[in-house]
């Protein structure tokens, strides 16, 4: 299923010309909260691959974790999370 939808999606783009449609950017743009907490996250946890974790960066961590939970959560009650338009 999920793949027949990737087709279609990659079908409709290229009829479009490679551009998004109005409601897949519609969707991003309801996502962008969730997408820069999981950029957040993704930098603390870059931050401390090399090193052992300072108690500042233990804090930068379960703040960016808490952010990206969050977000999830904000999306999952506005029922964006499962939009098949951006998959």
């Amino acid at each position: 299923m999920k793949h027949s939808m990737t087709l279609r999606m990659v079908a409709a783009a290229d009829l479009a010309g490679g551009e998004p449609s109005a409601a897949e950017l519609d969707a991003i743009e309801a996502e962008m909260p969730l997408i820069a907490a999981e950029v957040e996250l993704l930098d603390a946890q870059i931050t401390v691959l090399d090193r052992v974790p300072s108690e500042l960066d233990a804090r930068r961590l379960r703040r960016a974790r808490r952010r990206v939970l969050a977000a999830r959560r904000a999306l999952a009650n506005q029922g964006i999370a499962g939009s098949p338009e951006v998959a």
